[in-house]
């Protein structure tokens, strides 16, 4: 419970709390489950009496060796955890950064198109200032003369190579200026603020990582970076939910293997006790039932006499006995 509560201050207040309750409700549900299988049924029932309690064990044990494996596999989960955020962050950079691109895609086609005009022109004066070298060295070739000295064509190349120097200042003047709008709008849309976490903070966010992350690490730790299946990690992993599955059945099964014991019998004899004196006391009530409603039958009977007779009485009484002469 502690590992499913961790990250919280009252980890610990929440662990003992919702363990106890835990502990009580599986220990009296297993008990009674367990306690109420009829071993003088057949086998066939008493696998249908265990089977909701052979169900809840599997399901008990899947839940408890999931805080074990995330114990044990603590380390790794972490390290996965730390990938998983940084790739996350990467991610959401990347994502920031082609939505302003096509946010100004205007601007930057603009600013591409006069980086490759700068690359383009340093390339060429770097070009023409080799050939001018060439020149006044007197190296010869296809476009230099051969002859030694600051000649007519080392002076036309120093004049074209000043006028493309400037161009160059120029443009590099404009990318400067292109470059600082990009940039104001980055940092306007927050891109500036966005950026990858240090080893600091991605050890600080695994620390205090909730079950889900957790949860979703250790599952992804079956898998390889690269996505093939890790079958050694993931054999582990298995076997410890079954381990646990297997301790939850295991007082089930005892049940089931092993013969009619004492306990067994005095249970069947309560049983049988049981319903014998619930049948007596069936027996019980009808009789007194049956008596009592030959009372009330007699004793209604005797009243219904007594009124007609006070009733025939009165008439006798009120009877014109002169008027009958």
């Amino acid at each position: 419970m502690y590992f499913v509560f961790k990250g919280d201050d009252l980890a610990v207040v929440f662990a003992i709390v919702f363990g106890f309750l835990w502990g009580a409700a599986i220990f009296n549900m297993d008990r009674y489950i367990v306690s109420s299988i009829n071993k003088s049924a057949s086998t066939n029932k008493q696998i249908l009496q265990a089977t909701p309690r052979i169900l809840l064990a599997i399901m008990i044990g899947m839940v408890i060796s999931r805080p074990i494996e995330l114990k044990i596999f603590d380390k790794e989960i972490k390290e996965r955890l730390k990938v998983s955020y940084l790739n996350g962050q990467r991610a959401k950079i990347d994502t920031l950064n082609k939505a302003f691109e096509k946010k100004y895609q205007v601007e930057f086609g603009r600013l591409n198109q006069q980086k490759a005009t700068r690359d383009s022109l340093e390339k060429g004066i770097k070009a023409d200032r080799q050939k001018l070298n060439f020149e006044i060295f007197g190296n010869k070739t296809t476009e230099t003369s051969g002859v030694m000295g600051y000649g007519p064509y080392a002076k036309r190349k120093e004049a074209e190579i000043a006028q493309r120097t400037a161009e160059l200042d120029s443009l590099k003047a404009n990318i400067n200026k292109s470059e600082s709008f990009v940039d104001k709008r980055k940092e306007f849309d927050g891109l500036f603020t966005e950026k990858l976490y240090t080893k600091k903070q991605l050890d600080s966010l695994s620390d205090i990582a909730g079950f889900a992350d957790r949860n979703w690490a250790l599952g992804q730790l079956k898998f390889n970076v690269d996505g093939t299946r890790d079958n050694n990690t993931a054999i582990a992993v298995t076997f410890i939910g079954l381990l646990f599955i297997f301790f939850e059945c295991l007082p089930v099964f005892v049940k089931l293997m092993s013969a009619r014991g004492p306990y067994d019998y005095a249970i069947a004899d309560g049983d049988e006790v049981s319903i014998y004196h619930s049948k007596k006391d069936k027996d019980f009530h009808l009789e007194v039932a049956d008596n009592i409603h030959e009372t009330r039958v007699d004793s209604e009977s005797s009243k219904k006499k007594e009124i007609i007779k006070g009733k025939a009485y009165r008439d006798l009484e009120k009877y014109d006995w002169d008027s009958e002469g």
